[in-house]
């Protein structure tokens, strides 16, 4: 190829849909190089560098090229986008962003992206998958029901109560749903049909990785966490090694409070729900049926729950129980053969 590497010791890549913006910094942080690359080129071009360390933002794709650099022998970093910007100088283009990116990737208090397994983002993509159909369900539920409402039809709410009921006011000729409207409808009801096969499909599928991985089984042995949520765990976090401690999972995943002090004022807010969304609401809805459901007198649990409850509001209680249980996952993920002991005498 006509451009080849200079004998830099850090790149930045300032990742396009078909092109590569590549700064190439020395160890000084001077740079030393600055390239566009096509995705014909760009493996070709690292493949004649010497080993050295790449940074790039999270984003589509970062993941694959994160994985083909790693296997030509280069250091790979991938940067949360909010934590280049600061190191942006002036003006902004593409070739600024990668010099950026380069500069980023040296300092010591960075944070950086776990760089996932193919079948990590495999897991990944089937719970995306999965959440979005749940999602196109209760859309398409809400929307027959107003249809329904517009002929003086009403059904009971949740999801069951309407997969039971709607067959009933297609099949009944008494209610006041003209012939257009039973066909609209009838539509609706088959695509509502194949949204359920989907749904079922993946997680069953979820439900046979959950089955045959060990990390899946032993977070399954904590309250709160089933199968969704423990492959849900494992696909986000990995083994969990890239946090320090337990509490850094739990503020990564929103569930600590949001801090704004100043003027050695300390001033604490609300949970920053930053982070991974999905695994967010996972364990709360797990931290809320675990609130309900758990038999406090045979886990270690109960007591800290009873005191808990006895100060503070019961969504309070929700959320703290939620910060728990993922630091209990975080030393489950990090300490291989390790399972939650249910020991009303262990102390928490």
């Amino acid at each position: 190829m006509r451009v080849k590497p200079v004998g830099a010791v850090v790149y930045g890549i300032d990742l396009g849909k078909s092109s590569y913006h590549v700064a190439g910094t020395d160890r000084d942080g001077r740079v030393v190089q600055r390239v566009t690359l096509g995705r014909a080129t760009i493996f070709a071009f690292f493949s004649n560098a010497s080993a050295a360390l790449i940074g790039m933002e999270a984003c589509p794709g970062s993941q694959w090229l994160a994985r083909r650099l790693q296997s030509l022998g280069h250091t790979v970093r991938i940067i949360p986008a909010q934590f280049v910007k600061p190191y942006v100088k002036s003006n902004k283009n593409d070739s600024i962003d990668a010099a950026a990116i380069a500069e980023a990737v040296t300092r010591p208090s960075m944070r950086f992206v776990q760089v996932k397994a193919i079948d990590q983002t495999e897991l990944q993509t089937m719970h995306r998958i999965r959440d979005q159909l749940v999602c196109s369900r209760t859309s398409l539920i809400c929307q027959v029901r107003a249809h329904c409402l517009e002929f003086g039809i009403a059904m009971r709410n949740g999801a069951g109560a309407f997969k039971k009921e709607f067959p009933l006011v297609l099949s009944t000729d008494s209610n006041d749903l003209t012939s257009t409207m039973r066909r609209l409808l009838g539509d609706l009801w088959s695509d509502l049909q194949v949204l359920e096969s989907r749904i079922a499909q993946l997680t069953s599928d979820i439900d046979g990785i959950a089955a045959r991985c060990d990390a899946a089984l032993r977070l399954m042995s904590v309250p709160g966490i089933g199968r969704l949520t423990a492959t849900a765990l494992i696909a986000a976090a990995g083994d969990g090694h890239q946090f320090k401690k337990a509490r850094d999972m739990a503020a990564w995943l929103g569930l600590v409070p949001a801090q704004y002090s100043t003027g050695g004022k300390t001033t604490l807010l609300g949970i920053s729900k930053r982070g991974n969304q999905y695994v967010r609401r996972l364990l709360i809805h797990g931290a809320r049926s675990c609130l309900m459901h758990l038999d406090r007198t045979r886990d270690r649990l109960g007591r800290w729950l009873n005191q808990l409850q006895g100060r503070m509001h019961v969504n309070k209680v929700v959320v703290a129980l939620a910060n728990k249980l993922a630091r209990i996952a975080w030393v489950i993920l990090n300490r291989p053969g390790a399972f939650y002991v249910r020991d009303q005498a262990t102390a928490m």
